[in-house]
């Protein structure tokens, strides 16, 4: 290729990456230029707000508990494993990824409704998952689940296998291995798939409608919140959907300096050396 052609690929993908970062920027900056002080202040009055961001933080925040403690061992098995199983459950864990939130939430009231598959079975044990609180953070695992498990497979899989090899020769168990090694090394791109997960689970808005409903104070979560205002006052949605954005940037942002910090502490460490023989 000459000189001119690069030239006009590289201005070709420059404009076309400007267009996309401009359709991804101008929503956000009309949410900030369409609310006022005026009405920011009517939208941090509303008697809906306080209940829906406690149930929205309160949730994502367990429902990111239960993904990391399950999700975390579950990557290092898909990356360490070379099983066909293992690329099954692979493929199994991306499925929420492109299936339309709706069915997601259709498909855990068949699972756990009244008249689901474990329905009666946790009727008999006096349970019932649906419109509950429980049923918020059961649909946020399930969609969040997979954005977590990707990314900390991918950091398990970019560290050495030497490093590994290393540590157990020189007698580490697996779990101190684990814990000690491998897990302090792939702390960027876990705490990466920890701020997708929790983005993806305090945004979620199908699942959590159809199988926990819109109950204030209950289920109703911030994105349900908005959807409620939208009917009746557009601007005050709008406020509410600039709080959102707000809360998500400023923990994403958090967890990526954390990351940013994790990295500079792993890498400035020195590699410990095996002692000789004749040492």
């Amino acid at each position: 290729m000459t000189r001119h052609g690069a030239s006009l690929t590289r201005a070709a993908g420059g404009s076309l990456g400007t267009l996309l970062i401009a359709l991804l920027a101008l929503p956000l900056v009309a949410l900030v230029v369409s609310v006022s002080a005026n009405d920011l202040a009517v939208a941090l009055a509303d008697p809906r707000l306080g209940p829906a961001v406690r149930v929205s933080l309160f949730t994502s925040t367990v429902s990111l508990a239960i993904v990391m403690a399950t999700g975390t061992p579950l990557a290092w098995w898909l990356a360490s494993s070379r099983h066909r199983l293992a690329r099954i459950c692979e493929l199994l864990v991306h499925v929420p990824i492109v299936v339309p939130p709706a069915v997601v939430g259709v498909a855990l009231l068949a699972v756990f409704g009244r008249d689901g598959a474990l329905g009666p079975a946790l009727a008999r044990l006096g349970l019932a998952l649906p419109f509950t609180v429980y049923a918020v953070i059961l649909a946020q695992v399930v969609v969040s689940a997979p954005f977590f498990v990707q990314a900390a497979a991918n950091a398990f899989r970019d560290i050495d296998p030497d490093t590994v090899v290393v540590a157990r020769t020189l007698g580490a168990s697996p779990s101190a291995t684990f814990v000690r090694i491998v897990l302090p090394m792939a702390r960027p791109g876990l705490l990466t798939g920890a701020g997708l997960a929790w983005a993806r689970a305090v945004g979620e808005f199908g699942a959590t409608l159809l199988f926990a409903g819109n109950r204030e104070g209950v289920t109703q979560t911030m994105p349900l919140a908005i959807f409620s205002a939208l009917e009746s006052d557009v601007q005050l949605a709008i406020g509410f959907s600039l709080m959102l954005v707000v809360m998500g940037g400023a923990v994403l942002v958090g967890l990526r300096s954390a990351g940013r910090l994790g990295a500079t502490k792993t890498h400035a460490k020195p590699r410990p050396r095996a002692k000789s023989s004749g040492a």
